[in-house]
Order: structure tokens, then C-alpha cells, then sequence
């Protein structure tokens, strides 16, 4: 394999490992991109195009520090990432090895590169409905009440709350809010609403999604939405039609469910386990499929890389839809996060993402990414129900988004949920189940404890969530669901301690 590193003049030095496949590693020092996430993803995109094969023993971090002219940190840290990934493992006293995931075919690393946005077309016209065929556009659906948020009911004073879903909203910067909202004030208001969003506010969306989450997005690929429930709603108004077989994760998010029957899918619940969505649970025929591989709700596993492959082989053989819900990818306390499937095949899955989580759930902005074709698809159908997201609101958020007070939140916010985390983790310990990351943990007990343990927890104060109410049916996972999110850090630490008492 040929190494060949940057230099202080810029040149590239070219070094060979003797035994190894030919892979050029180019590490460019000038870059802002830390020196392990740059070798890191040469490595992944090695095994992913197929210059690293299956079963490939890898240079010692110590030889390939030495060869590239770097620290061993630099090495041990890219290794890590990509043992947490799954695309290497290390065998013990053997070394390091390209992981063999049976059936993996290589395909091309897809470019990151945005592509120019056009000067006409859908996203220079705000909201005149491309002349096209009729659209069918079911009955509007009322987005209020479905989901999670239909249990939204006040608490009394005192009462530690530890059910899933809700963010901590006191710690944010009171001084970037208001420059926002001034900023957003001064816009002038318009007669026509974009259907795709405000255009700037679409660049700063696909450059945040490109840096954070590895998606070979452009604005031309991004819809502002109100979050991911509408844009689910979205999605499945333009694509179901009456009898469509739509496949909803079991257990999972509930509003998935609740959007794809009032469009008139047919549920189809596929089972999960703790690493997510099973493949041999999926039928072979699905107009579309709704999963959360970043942290899956509310089991909590990160589907692996061998699952992620073989899902997406699954969608290109039946020519189904895969509806990728980024659920919680921005808060994780271990590794970075698996880049977005969307960015290993763009044309058979749609990314959705919401600020309910890293900003707040009253802000209402979200967004989906897909393919330009259809995403004047489903343009058409917003100019259709007159159905807009707030202009005020996106330029706001395009505000926080440009000077990169969004960034900063989201790191603070990091640092305060892994106190949380780890507090759960300590006073729970082994009992804890689900990736280090996100808002909540999963915590499995028997069948004919869940019941009697909420009921204790209430007595005392505490309320706590169940598997049963996610479950499509049938509970096959019991446990609970013990969210950190909008409990204060004493509050965590008090209710965990009550509940490691009842279990």
C-alpha cells in the first residue's frame, strides 16, 4: 500500500507498505479537518469502493503512525471510530482486519461535492405548481396530537419526570436568540410562500448536513419542513397510495404509524432488536419503510454497517422507499456518528431531520432531503394544501445557523446530556441498554414487572415510560423507556436511585 503524506510545502511524500493492497493516503496538515477524521475516512471509503477487501490485515497503528508521520493518537483514534463503525475489528494478538460482512458488494464512495443551484425551476419559484399532471392529494391530516406529543399533559409541581422525548430547553444562549428573531425582523415579509424554504436558509441546512452527518446534499436536495412528523406527511401524501404496504419499525415511533394510516398505507410492523430494524423481519414488498438506524427509538441500538448494506440492497431489489429518520445523530458521547444512509444511496432514501431535539420542539423546523425530482413532487403538494413552514421562523434559524450559535448550543447541550447519561448509567448500571447517545436508555425487565414497577415510581413522585405504547400490537420487547432529556441533572440522579431501589 502507498502512503503518501502532505508536507510543509505541500508536496506529498510517497512511502510503500511492503504486503499491503495500493491505497494513496493523502493527510493534508493545512486542513481544518482533524489529521484522524481525514484518515479515517480515506480508510472507510478504502473498504467501501473495495481497495481494502474483507478480511485485509491492516498495518500496527504504531507502523502506520511511523509511515505516515504522525502521531499513533492520530491512528489509534481513526481505528476506534471505524472499530465503533464496524468496518474494522481487531483480533486479539493478531492485529487489525477490514471486517468481511457476507453479500457486501463495493460500490463507489459518493461525492461530497454540492452541485449548482439552478437559477429556474422549482426552487426559483416560490409557489406556482410546476406544470405537471393532476396531483392526488388525500383529506389534510391535523399533524396536532399525533405522536408523542399527544401525551403532552401538565405535571404537578415537584413530579421528576424521566419519560423519553422531551429536550432540555433552559440552557440556551438568550443573547443569540435575540440577534436571531431582530435579524429575522428585519426581513420584510412576502406575498408567496416557498414550498422548498428559504433559499439561504436551504444552503446553511445543506452545508450543516454535509459537515455533521456526511450527506452529499446540495440546496437543490433540501425541503424545509415544520419537523419530522410533517415531513413524513410529506413524504407519504406524495408517494402512498390507498392499500400501499408501509413499513413502520416494532417497536418505534409511533406517528410514523399514526401518518402512514391516515394516508391510507397499510402498517406493516417490522420487528427490531437492540442494534435496530432486522432485516429478516422486513417483507419482500414495501412501498416504503420508516427506520431510525442512529439511535433507534426507543430500543436505542445504531444499526450496524452489515445491517445498513444490506438494507439498502434490500430497497434497490424491491424498489422501495427508505424513510431515514435521523433520529438523535446529533447527540452522541462515545464516537461520531455512522454517516446518514441517505449518503451511501441517494436515490432510494429520504433524510429527515428536526431542531425539536438540538434546539427546541416549539421552534418547528425540520427538514427533508431527496432526490430534486422528488422533491418537486412534493413541492406540488405543499402548493396544493396552501401548507407553508413560517418565513420569521426560517429566517431566524438561518441566523443561528450562519454564525454558528446552533454549533455552540449543540456542544453545550452534549456535554450537559453525557452528565445525565452517566448518572442514569451509575445508578442503573448493567441493567442499561441502548448506545451511548441520544435522550434516553432502554431498560428491559420481565413482562409482569413493567406495570407494577411505573405504578411504584408514581407513588413516589416519578413518571416513567413503557415499550407497550411503541409496540405495533403486541409487546415483544418489555422494558422501560427512562428519558434524561428534560429532567434536571439532581432530578436524574434522584429518580434513578428510586428506581434502581424498586428493580
Amino acid at each position: 500500500m502507498d502512503a503518501r503524506c502532505t508536507s510543509t510545502s505541500d508536496h506529498f511524500q510517497e512511502t510503500t507498505l511492503p504486503g499491503h493492497v495500493d491505497l494513496p493516503l493523502d493527510l493534508d496538515r493545512g486542513s481544518a479537518v482533524p489529521l484522524a477524521v481525514q484518515l479515517g475516512d480515506q480508510l472507510r471509503a478504502g473498504v467501501r469502493d473495495g481497495a481494502l477487501r474483507p478480511g485485509e490485515r491492516l498495518p500496527s497503528s504504531r507502523s502506520l503512525a511511523r509511515l505516515l508521520g504522525v502521531s499513533r493518537t492520530v491512528v489509534t483514534e481513526a481505528f476506534q471510530q471505524l472499530y465503533a463503525e464496524g468496518w474494522l475489528e481487531g483480533r486479539h494478538g493478531s492485529g487489525t482486519y477490514v471486517t468481511d460482512i457476507p453479500g457486501r458488494v463495493p460500490t463507489a464512495a459518493p461525492a461530497t461535492g454540492t452541485s449548482p443551484v439552478p437559477t429556474s425551476g422549482p426552487t426559483s419559484v416560490p409557489v406556482a405548481v410546476p406544470a405537471a399532471g393532476p396531483v392526488r392529494v388525500p383529506p389534510a391530516v391535523r399533524m396536532t396530537g399525533l405522536g408523542e406529543a399527544a401525551d403532552e399533559v401538565p405535571v404537578p409541581p415537584g413530579t421528576i419526570d424521566l419519560r423519553p422525548g422531551r429536550p432540555w430547553v433552559r440552557h440556551y444562549d438568550a443573547a443569540a436568540w435575540r440577534r436571531a428573531w431582530r435579524a429575522a425582523g428585519e426581513r420584510p415579509p412576502s406575498d408567496l410562500a416557498n414550498p422548498y424554504g428559504l433559499p439561504r436558509l436551504r444552503e446553511l441546512l445543506a452545508e450543516h448536513l454535509r459537515r455533521a452527518r456526511g450527506v452529499p446534499a446540495g440546496p437543490e436536495n433540501v425541503m424545509v419542513t415544520r419537523g419530522t412528523a410533517h415531513g413524513l406527511d410529506l413524504i407519504a401524501t406524495a408517494l402512498l397510495r390507498p392499500g400501499d404496504a408501509a413499513g413502520v419499525e416494532d417497536p418505534g415511533y409511533r406517528a410514523a404509524r399514526e401518518v402512514f394510516a391516515a394516508r391510507g398505507g397499510r402498517v406493516v410492523p417490522c420487528p427490531v432488536d437492540e442494534q435496530g430494524v432486522l432485516l429478516s423481519g422486513i417483507p419482500g414488498r414495501l412501498r416504503m419503510l420508516y427506520t431510525t438506524p442512529a439511535h433507534q427509538y426507543p430500543l436505542g441500538g445504531r444499526l450496524p454497517i452489515a445491517r445498513r448494506e444490506g438494507l439498502l440492497a434490500w430497497a434497490r431489489r424491491t424498489g422501495a422507499t427508505v424513510v431515514e429518520d435521523d433520529y438523535d445523530a446529533e447527540f452522541r458521547y462515545d464516537v461520531a456518528p455512522l454517516p446518514a444512509l441517505y449518503g451511501l444511496d441517494p436515490e432510494r432514501v429520504v433524510l429527515l431531520g428536526t431542531l425539536s431535539k438540538s434546539l427546541a420542539p416549539d421552534v418547528g423546523v425540520g427538514w427533508l432531503v431527496t432526490t430534486p425530482a422528488l422533491l418537486h413532487e412534493i413541492a406540488r403538494v405543499r402548493c396544493r394544501l396552501n401548507d407553508r413552514t413560517s418565513g420569521p421562523v426560517q429566517a431566524a434559524v438561518s441566523v443561528l445557523l450562519e454564525r454558528g450559535d446552533l454549533d455552540r448550543h449543540l456542544r453545550r447541550m452534549r456535554l450537559e446530556y453525557a452528565r445525565r447519561r452517566a448518572a442514569v448509567v451509575a445508578a442503573l448500571g448493567g441493567r442499561v441498554r441502548g448506545d451511548s447517545a441520544g435522550l434516553h436508555v432502554f431498560v428491559p425487565l420481565p413482562p409482569d414487572r413493567v406495570e407494577p414497577v411505573v405504578a411504584a415510581a408514581a407513588e413516589r413522585g416519578m413518571l416513567l415510560d413503557t415499550t407497550t405504547r411503541h409496540h405495533y400490537g403486541r409487546t415483544r420487547v418489555p422494558g422501560l423507556v427512562i428519558g434524561y432529556g428534560s429532567a434536571s441533572l439532581p432530578d436524574v440522579r434522584k429518580g434513578c436511585a428510586v428506581l434502581a431501589s424498586l428493580l
